[in-house]
């Protein structure tokens, strides 16, 4: 399991699933580099790796700071890319040609038009490009990358959000099923595409969103 920046909540999780962890800078090159050699080194070999690192910065472009442009791709672009280049190196190296499969996180702002999402939008778009491309360069080598594009999920990070009897109405009306995501619906997602018995899927892209990225709300 890794960790950036805000450590506390996923080493939590990891004491209470009886899991390892590895507390990292997700933003950092080398940290992924470093947890994953951990990983292969513990375990023997790498099957499964997701990146769910995240932010959410919710401004028009004119009031979009650079310095705040380059954060949201560092923090939800750089950080996925890191994932593939390492996760990738450690799949190929894996004894039997079973490969592996990576799960990465884009979000429905990249698929369908929201006012004021340009950065995170234009991060999110490049981690659904990412996905097709690395899912293409890997195939040969039997390693399936994916992606999974979550709507509005009910989360600390989107409380500012849904905080609001007008902002929980306004987002509930955005999702034609009528209701936000919750964590384990976008998990649930991961976990299948990371089973092999779903081997034969590959450089998609699947809406965990309610509706929001393909239909018109109710």
């Amino acid at each position: 399991m890794l960790a950036a920046r805000k450590a506390e909540p996923l080493t939590a999780l990891a004491t209470e699933l009886g899991a390892a962890s590895i507390v990292v800078d997700a933003t950092v090159p080398d940290d992924i580099e470093r947890a994953v050699a951990a990983t292969v080194e513990t375990y023997g070999r790498l099957d499964g790796a997701t990146n769910c690192v995240g932010s959410l910065l919710l401004k028009p472009a004119h009031l979009t700071r650079p310095d705040e442009f380059d954060d949201v791709l560092s923090v939800n672009l750089r950080s996925a890319f890191s994932l593939v280049r390492s996760a990738t190196r450690a799949m190929m190296s894996n004894a039997d040609p079973s490969g592996g499969s990576i799960v990465l996180v884009a979000s429905a702002a990249a698929r369908i038009g929201l006012a004021n999402h340009e950065a995170i939008a234009a991060a999110k778009g490049g981690v659904i490009s990412l996905t097709l491309s690395a899912a293409a360069s890997y195939a040969a080598k039997n390693v399936r990358v994916n992606c999974v594009a979550p709507g509005l999920v009910r989360t600390p990070l989107t409380a500012r959000i849904t905080g609001s009897a007008a902002g929980e109405q306004s987002s509930l009306a955005m999702h034609a099923l009528g209701r936000l995501g919750e964590p384990s619906d976008v998990a649930n997602a991961i976990a299948f595409l990371l089973d092999p018995a779903n081997s034969w899927i590959t450089g998609q892209t699947l809406g965990v969103d309610g509706g929001l990225g393909t239909l018109r709300s109710r």
